[in-house]
């Protein structure tokens, strides 16, 4: 395996590791993001069984020690698995996270004490500004949350539009549709009345890009992604509904 680099926003790169080994013959993507600043953050650790990958990568961009902030969407092994493996590197570094990502797991996990960080709490990068924002359940796990970088309007996505493969690296085609074949196949959303919801107050941000954990990073429309995207998990919750309900109307 190989970790590859793109700059897919001004000051964004993307590590990208491809695993053919999961959900062959497609494969699949492993995507962690480093925002530049005085203060950079990486949003996603990796695998901590890749951290050598990682850090080898991203070493090419910049010496890990300089690493300030340590972020990700929602406590998994590919998204913050190699989380103190990254604090041991970087003596700087502090992990952020919403409040119940915190309470119910970084509090512990995490080497040192993180940054509680608020709904909508800005960290000022210096050159950056990413703001926190709660997606509780969407698409999974109750901590879930993402991070929008305001000064190139990229929304750090986590797993949203997950799918299957390694086409290319930045992409302004369609991301929706292999997002619901991906979804098809691993039924990993929580599926949550409220998802489409918080879909949709994402799409109410404009974003200009979209970091993709599994997938191509897509240049464009980020709103009319996001609807689309809300509208199929509504369109799924809906079936679900009606299947669950249907005994009780016979």
């Amino acid at each position: 395996m190989e970790t590859r680099i793109t700059e897919i926003a001004d000051g964004i790169y993307r590590l990208s590791t491809y695993v053919p080994d999961i959900a062959p013959p497609a494969g699949f993507t492993f995507n962690q993001f480093l925002v530049l600043g005085d203060e950079p953050l990486m949003f996603h650790t990796g695998l901590r069984k890749m951290f050598g990958l990682n850090r080898a990568a991203l070493a090419r961009i910049l010496p890990p020690e300089r690493l300030r902030w340590i972020a990700y969407g929602h406590f998994e092994a590919d998204e913050c698995g190699a989380m103190n493996e990254w604090l041991a590197v970087a003596p700087q570094a502090t992990a952020a996270h919403g409040q119940t990502g915190c309470l119910v797991s970084l509090n512990d996990f995490s080497d040192r004490p993180p940054c509680v960080l608020a709904d909508g709490e800005v960290i000022d990068l210096g050159g950056k500004r990413v703001r926190f924002i709660d997606t509780p359940h969407t698409p999974h796990g109750w901590d879930a949350g993402v991070l929008f970088e305001e000064t190139t309007g990229t929304l750090l996505c986590g797993d949203l539009f997950t799918q299957l493969g390694d086409d290319r690296a930045v992409t302004d085609g369609d991301i929706v549709g292999p997002a619901i074949v991906a979804e098809d196949m691993f039924r990993y959303a929580a599926l949550a009345p409220g998802m489409g919801r918080t879909i949709r107050s994402l799409a109410g941000l404009a974003p200009r890009t979209l970091a993709l954990m599994h997938g191509p990073s897509f240049t464009g429309d980020g709103a009319a992604a996001l609807r689309a995207l809300a509208d199929d998990y509504d369109r799924r919750l809906s079936a679900e509904l009606a299947e669950a309900l249907r005994p009780l109307a016979a």
